[in-house]
């Protein structure tokens, strides 16, 4: 099947990248075809670069900078484009008035695809005009300060960003278009789910959305230092607060990286029904278990320095350890990620007598570099939101301790040892008890490995996402925005009734019942060789074909019996 990847590139206050995970994903599902849309930080950005012998395609949309280029629209497509316009804004603002967002954002999308005028008309006096009147109109929500002339034009500069892959060439069933795709899978939430809940809504492709750091949140946590007024960040979040609501409420299946990450998306509105849990597969888990432990007790303790990992709390519960084990030491990893971070850890070390004890050795040439020099893996941190850093750890084979936040209780389980946040007499209490028990630390580090390798694979995610594609395209209503236009009447668009890989036999391994297929069906040699571009749309169209079971196409010549 043809599936549309969309997902971000870089962009303030939210890095993501195409790479690593989607190009794992697109590499172990070698049967189907994907197209790479991304919503980059800025014009030449790079990120389509990445190699493309993965991809059939890949499509770059510059999300924020300078305005795509486009006329202005007449002055009564302009009304029309004001009153789509004032649906979404009334959304962001009025306390009761959230039902409109997708009103607006809908039919803001079907006027950008008439004439291509959305760009020039976001970034127009028109616009900023329609934002003011209805931001200042009585029942608007201004709990956070009345807007000011400066704040209505920085909202809607960032609108018009946030707004523009409304207006992408991307839609309709030509090569390229998210119409032709089987299934959208979005990466990360957020803007990237903007195309394709529009292919939804214009071509009913159904869509999939994975979040490994759930978009929303993110933006929460960023925009408490973001450079603008409150009224223009209150805004912001009730933007993506609506587009999340409307992203997870249109999605067919959701796959979060966590039950941690699950349990916020119901409270966003999810249904748990369409909810499954994916771990984020990492190709670590393959890499051989850290050597033997240092001559002298170490702690180790690896992240970014800022005050949410919670580096201060470590350096307490250390001074307990060096208390009663002299000789133990404390390695710190990581690069310093608030301003004046490190020099006030140095200056704790210092207060508590500990200093020449702590080595603040910055960032390690690789994690398992890292876990290598130390007995035990500590996290101290107030939030653990990713289980990747602790996935890595418990790879290593090293015993950990952790703060009980976030995900850290679903990801270490029995394996590891589990503290209150902010409390380092329990910290330190953990932490020795390992470093005197090598028995223990060797028994809950292995268990630790284990648990990882078995929750952090790759093969289980591929396998995962397999499973869900074919059970989304195999239930889901061929072209479904046609039912009711053209064709006998009465008769109502039919779901897949082939497996996904029938179509996807284009003679690279499966030339022989492709062969027999075709020959039986009547088609010529171009239907046979079109695949996934003649076959699937056809059989879409007509919903007319008997189907096979998707095990009785494994027999040989089941192809030809079933056509």
């Amino acid at each position: 099947m043809r599936v549309a990847l969309l997902t971000e590139g870089a962009r303030p206050f939210a890095q993501r990248s195409a790479g690593g995970w989607c190009a794992r994903l697109v590499e172990g599902l070698g049967e189907h075809e994907f197209e790479l849309y991304v919503l980059a930080g800025a014009a030449g950005s790079g990120v389509a670069d990445s190699p493309s012998g993965r991809w059939r395609g890949v499509h770059e949309l510059a999300l924020w900078g300078r305005r795509p280029p486009g006329r202005t629209p007449g002055a009564l497509r302009r009304r029309q484009y004001v009153r789509a316009y004032e649906d979404l804004v009334r959304a962001l603002v009025m306390p009761g008035g959230r039902a409109s967002f997708g009103t607006g954002l809908y039919r803001l999308a079907a006027l950008a695809r008439e004439d291509g005028a959305l760009p020039a008309f976001l970034a127009s006096a028109h616009a900023r005009r329609a934002l003011e009147r209805v931001w200042r109109s009585p029942g608007a929500d201004t709990s956070a300060g009345q807007p000011l002339v400066c704040d209505v034009l920085v909202a809607a500069d960032l609108l018009e960003q946030c707004l523009r892959p409304l207006s992408a060439p991307w839609y309709g069933t030509g090569p390229g278009g998210l119409g032709a795709a089987d299934l959208c899978h979005v990466v990360g939430g957020g803007p990237a789910a903007l195309p394709a809940l529009v292919a939804k809504q214009l071509h009913g492709v159904p869509l999939v959305v994975t979040e490994h750091g759930l978009h929303l949140r993110e933006q929460y946590l960023g925009y408490r230092e973001a450079p603008y007024r409150w009224p223009v960040r209150a805004l912001l979040l009730a933007f993506f607060r609506a587009l999340t609501e409307e992203t997870y409420r249109q999605a067919a299946i959701l796959t979060p990286g966590s039950a941690h990450d699950q349990e916020w998306q119901r409270r966003c509105g999810a249904d748990p029904a369409r909810t499954r849990v994916v771990y984020e597969g990492t190709p670590a888990v393959s890499r051989a278990p850290a050597g033997p432990e240092p001559s002298a007790p170490t702690l180790v303790w690896a992240g970014p320095l800022e005050p949410g990992r919670d580096t201060e709390l470590m350096l307490h519960a250390f001074a307990g350890v060096l208390a009663e084990l002299p000789g133990a030491r404390l390695v710190v990893h990581g690069e310093q990620a608030a301003p004046g971070y490190l020099a006030h850890c140095r200056a704790v070390a210092g207060r508590l007598g500990v200093a020449d004890a702590v080595e603040f050795a910055g960032r390690p040439a690789s994690t398992a570099e890292a876990w290598e020099g130390g007995t035990v893996a500590v996290f101290s941190a107030l939030s653990q939101r990713s289980p990747r850093l602790l996935a890595d750890a418990m790879l290593s084979g090293r015993a950990v301790v952790s703060t009980d936040v976030g995900v850290a209780r679903e990801v270490v389980g029995p394996t590891g040892l589990l503290v209150p946040p902010r409390d380092p007499r329990a910290l330190a209490t953990a932490c020795l008890a390992l470093l005197r028990d090598e028995e223990r630390r060797a028994r809950l580090g292995l268990a630790g490995r284990l648990r990882a390798q078995e929750r952090f694979a790759v093969e289980p995610v591929i396998g995962a996402f397999r499973e869900v594609y074919l059970e989304l395209v195999s239930q889901w209503p061929a072209f479904p925005a046609a039912e009711g236009g053209g064709g006998a009447v009465g008769e109502h668009p039919r779901p897949f009734a082939r497996p996904a890989e029938y179509w996807l036999a284009d003679g690279r391994g499966a030339g022989a019942p492709q062969a027999a297929a075709g020959s039986a069906a009547g088609d010529g040699p171009d239907r046979v060789e079109g695949g996934v571009e003649g076959g699937s749309q056809d059989a879409r169209r007509d919903g007319s074909r008997d189907g096979c079971a998707e095990d009785a196409c494994d027999r040989p010549g089941a192809l030809a019996e079933a056509v």
